[in-house]
């Protein structure tokens, strides 16, 4: 990958997560809640696409003109922002680099740069505004040292094309549960704000 192109990518990606870490960790539960499902819902449509078919196959170039360039820095930017919802950025980024008519082989570059780079610089925001649940954090930590064991040894023997319609299924499962569950607190919370305040009388 020209280098102008993947340092560009990757640091419109850091500042995209930099400053969507600044907005998220501000917001109540519900409202991330239904952030999160409209994100899921949007990157399990990007999976059915590439699962379907549907995704342009790209080009050859390995760098990009400046107005492309411009483009490119500024959906990567979106991606790393929404990397703060906790969606992924690999498919999406790889869509955009093919979408650009840019070889395929470069989206591995410019996909794992952007996440190796704009992961710490996020958490770094959640933090310091100490919304994150630090044993949460610990154990998936943790536990993904042993799932990675998994996936090498058993989740590559599985047929990929049904690990996808699984994934696939399990996001859009997971979007519907946040939605459904931000949407019951939102209700619960006009009833509590709707429910008359007892008088002098009621509580004499």
């Amino acid at each position: 990958v020209a280098m102008p192109t993947l340092t560009a990518m990757i640091a419109a990606a850091v500042i995209g997560a930099w400053l969507g870490a600044g907005v998220v960790s501000r917001w109540s539960r519900p409202r991330i809640q239904r952030g999160m499902g409209v994100a899921l819902l949007a990157a399990a449509s990007v999976m059915l696409m590439t699962q379907l078919g549907l995704v342009p196959l790209g080009g050859e170039a390995l760098g990009l003109s400046p107005a492309r360039l411009a483009v490119a820095a500024a959906a990567n930017f979106a991606l790393g922002a929404l990397m703060t919802l906790g969606i992924g950025l690999y498919a999406p980024c790889m869509i955009l680099v093919y979408l650009m008519g840019m070889d395929p082989k470069a989206a591995f570059p410019i996909m794992m740069g952007s996440c190796a780079f704009l992961m710490p610089v996020a958490s770094v925001r959640f933090i310091r505004e100490r919304r994150y649940d630090l044993p949460a954090a610990v154990g998936l930590g943790l536990g993904g040292l042993p799932a990675v064991l998994v996936a090498a040894f058993l989740v590559r023997a599985l047929p990929l094309g049904a690990v996808r319609w699984l994934v696939i299924a399990v996001v859009v499962y997971t979007a519907a549960a946040l939605l459904r569950t931000a949407a019951r607190e939102r209700r619960a919370a006009a009833l509590a704000t709707a429910a008359p305040v007892p008088g002098p009388e009621a509580t004499a």
